[in-house]
């Protein structure tokens, strides 16, 4: 059996499935709870991931255009 990695790229976490027998009003109910708690998330963290993000991007951007041909 292969080990289960989340989406996050996270190499460890929690495994969680979705029960699919759900009422759409309870499917609706975890989608606002976790709007919520981005909305928190992003109050309290907000500049500090954006400016994490934007280094991400920045280095992952300047990898791209790496060519270990160039001089420069």
């Amino acid at each position: 059996m292969k080990p289960w990695h989340p989406p996050s790229g996270l190499r460890r976490a929690l495994p969680f499935t979705v029960d699919d027998t759900w009422t759409p009003e309870q499917a609706l109910a975890v989608m606002e709870l976790l709007d919520d708690l981005r909305d928190r998330v992003w109050t309290h963290y907000g500049r500090v991931i954006q400016n994490l993000l934007r280094e991400q991007r920045v280095t992952s951007e300047s990898l791209d255009d790496f060519d270990p041909e160039l001089p420069f």
